[in-house]
């Protein structure tokens, strides 16, 4: 990834907008995953906890919206 310094831009602006380049690119979220090894069985269980998880949330955000009631 290349960030080149565009004719009357700061240090500030270019490191600006460089740090959103790596946001955007995932890069700092890709590399904290990958600094440990995680096997493919407790990948799968993280994902059916982040499932769970997800599910919940939306079923919770879903009776809210409802004002409480279920049904």
């Amino acid at each position: 990834m290349t960030v080149t310094l565009r004719a009357g831009e700061s240090q500030e602006s270019l490191l600006k907008r460089f740090r959103k380049e790596v946001v955007k690119g995932r890069i700092l979220s890709t590399y904290r995953k990958k600094r440990w090894y995680i096997s493919k069985s407790e990948q799968r269980r993280l994902a059916k906890q982040r499932a769970v998880r997800k599910a919940r949330r939306k079923m919770l955000r879903r009776q809210s919206k409802q004002g409480g009631r279920q049904g």
